[in-house]
């Protein structure tokens, strides 16, 4: 609600996302109960015309170590994919320790319009899911001092990325908050890795990045 709220302050400023966190189906929490995730529905639905997109979902099968737990956040993400077809919304998904899993369950959810949020599985399967679905991945300031996100930049085209913040994580500097105005070092180690010019990265991935939420 406070989101909402915010959004409705600051009209095509800030454009929400709803939706539940893979942390809250961790082992040490309790997940959501049926009604809490009724109303998150109900919230979404009722609010479709101010979302841009439901999110952040997915799958954290570090938080998930138990089979139960982990079959709970599937279970939830695949009724996501559902809403999110039904809605015309995208989805911003979380994805950590579980990239292969989160690709496979979207894919064979019948996931459409997909933005892959600091997706830390192998850049061969995010390039794949790019070919054959044409999903979006973003890319946070932690790209200046991970080779992960490094590999995952250099495997993928431009067409297929998108930056984000993250804020206050993944910043370049894992001791420190992070801030939105890291977004200039994203785009520096992207035209670098990709040997194009800053001006291009930030035209390509604003222009994906309007595709993947409608905007513009």
């Amino acid at each position: 609600h406070t989101v909402l709220k915010l959004a409705r302050e600051y009209p095509g400023f800030l454009r929400p996302c709803i939706g539940i966190h893979p942390d809250n189906f961790g082992d040490d929490r309790q997940a959501p109960l049926d009604e809490e995730i009724a109303n998150i529905i109900s919230l979404i639905r009722d609010n479709q015309k101010v979302l841009v997109g439901i999110g952040e979902v997915g799958l954290d099968y570090w938080v998930a170590r138990e089979k139960d737990t982990r079959q709970k956040q599937r279970e939830f993400l695949a009724r996501m994919v559902g809403l999110s077809n039904e809605l015309s919304l995208p989805l911003s998904v979380h994805c950590r320790s579980a990239g292969h899993y989160t690709l496979e369950l979207l894919a064979q959810s019948g996931a459409k319009k997909v933005g892959m949020h600091a997706f830390d599985g192998k850049a061969g399967y995010a390039l794949e899911a790019f070919k054959e679905h044409g999903w979006f991945f973003s890319i946070p300031p932690s790209i200046v001092r991970s080779a992960q996100k490094q590999r995952l930049v250099r495997a993928l085209p431009l067409d297929a990325m998108a930056l984000e913040s993250d804020s206050p994580a993944l910043g370049p500097d894992p001791t420190r908050r992070n801030e939105p105005s890291n977004l200039t070092l994203v785009v520096q180690a992207i035209a670098e890795l990709k040997k194009e010019t800053e001006q291009t990265v930030l035209q390509v991935t604003t222009r994906n990045a309007q595709r993947l939420f409608g905007l513009g």
